[in-house]
């Protein structure tokens, strides 16, 4: 019925209508950007939310299209072109330390995963077909993200109506905990309960920089920097070529190392993944190379700009219409797990002491992998948390595989 009255298989801007889409992606992540630094309210929600919520809404009216080659292009392309950006001033020996507390944080909600799944597994058994394998699959896409679906659904064989129903599911429940988590640290019960560094700091520089009455803290957080020519052409050449070099790198891990067994099919999942060597290659630069890319400006506002593109793109494939009609089971599934899990983290946050930050950042890279984390840290300017984001998320690609086949092959026992 809503895709009748909405008419989403034939919405108002085509899929091949490239330039247009463009101007919505755009624009969408603009006005998310302006309404965040110029209302108090829309700086609680980020902008990073508001662009979430304006690709929902359009997608889901029928006005843009949930499938279309613009959208792979932000994910394939915009997507890794931006982490060089924001990983080149994150200097390796400075970030040691957090990387260590996100990586505690990240394997507890691992745990608190497979305990989800195992939880809705036996809560629904009876009502859901596929149940045990369908498990599997969520456990790994809960705990290193996206890519772990796909190659668990494959490996446990899932039919291609349950994957469609469930990838429906998932992508809509992933842009829900997203919306969450990026609205928690404005939640005062978190506030008071948890410690917030990270927060603290870029609040007590906002108080520190002239304000007027109509600009917002992020506002003041992203003032404006001097950049030049020449900044702009080091920091797109540096990008670029850190991109191709991963790509030809991760390429020849991906071809060299066989897949016959378990053990070989992690470590070529591991050395043949795109983002790692991104991420190693990058921070390797900033580190060894600190005194020339540290003075190049303008790689954190121009790898940010991209990273709301980003979000503006998540927002659109999660389609309310389908999951009513075909996967409302599924969603409650995913529902339990990703419940489950956030307990799970939070209570052991607050029993550790592990600072809020660290804690969303970690969840967010268990349930939608590093990219998503990144993107979460970028949004609310938590910059020395970015590469730990990445290695932990990274990471998850290797541990979700092997906990999604250790739940989904006891379940299917």
């Amino acid at each position: 019925m809503w895709g009748q009255i909405f008419n989403l298989e034939n919405p108002l801007i085509g899929a091949d209508n490239t330039w247009v889409l463009w101007a919505v992606v755009v624009l969408g992540a603009g006005l998310a950007i302006c309404l965040e630094q110029r209302y108090t309210w829309a700086a609680k929600m980020t902008g990073a939310v508001l662009a979430l919520i304006f690709a929902i809404i359009l997608s889901n009216f029928g006005i843009i299209p949930m499938e279309a080659s613009v959208w792979d292009v932000i994910n394939g392309y915009i997507v890794p072109f931006a982490i060089p950006l924001l990983l080149l001033q994150c200097d390796m020996r400075k970030i040691g330390k957090e990387a260590g507390r996100m990586l505690s944080i990240f394997l507890i909600g691992a745990v608190g995963t497979c305990v989800g799944a195992l939880a809705a597994y036996f809560a629904l058994r009876n009502f859901i077909p596929e149940l045990d394998a369908l498990a599997g699959v969520f456990t790994g896409t809960y705990v290193g993200g996206g890519v772990n679906f796909v190659a668990l659904s494959n490996s446990f064989e899932v039919s291609g109506t349950m994957v469609s129903s469930a990838t429906v599911a998932d992508n809509l429940l992933m842009a829900i905990y997203i919306f969450v988590l990026i609205l928690v640290p404005s939640v005062g019960f978190f506030r008071r309960n948890f410690v917030h560094p990270h927060m603290d700091a870029i609040e007590a520089n906002a108080n520190e920089t002239h304000k007027s009455e109509k600009e917002t803290d992020v506002a003041a957080y992203w003032s404006r920097k001097e950049i030049s020519l020449k900044d702009i052409a080091f920091s797109v050449a540096a990008s670029f070529t850190i991109v191709a070099v991963a790509n030809v790198v991760s390429g020849l891990f991906s071809a060299v190392i066989p897949t016959d067994n378990i053990v070989l099919s992690i470590l070529n999942m591991l050395l043949g993944n795109l983002y790692l060597w991104i991420t190693t290659i990058s921070m390797c630069c900033a580190t060894f190379g600190h005194g020339f890319f540290s003075k190049i400006n303008g790689t954190q506002e121009v790898g940010t700009y991209m990273i709301y593109l980003f979000f503006f793109a998540i927002g659109i494939p999660a389609s309310i219409p389908m999951v009513l009609k075909n996967s409302p089971l599924l969603l409650v599934f995913a529902l339990i797990i990703v419940l489950v899990h956030m307990l799970i983290c939070f209570v052991a946050a607050k029993i550790f002491k592990f600072t809020l930050e660290d804690t969303i950042v970690a969840s967010i890279a268990n349930i939608s992998g590093p990219t998503g984390a990144a993107a979460m840290a970028i949004s609310k300017g938590w910059t020395s948390l970015v590469g730990p984001s990445i290695l932990v998320g990274t990471l998850g690609y290797v541990l979700g595989t092997y906990l999604g086949l250790l739940v989904g092959s006891i379940l299917g026992l």
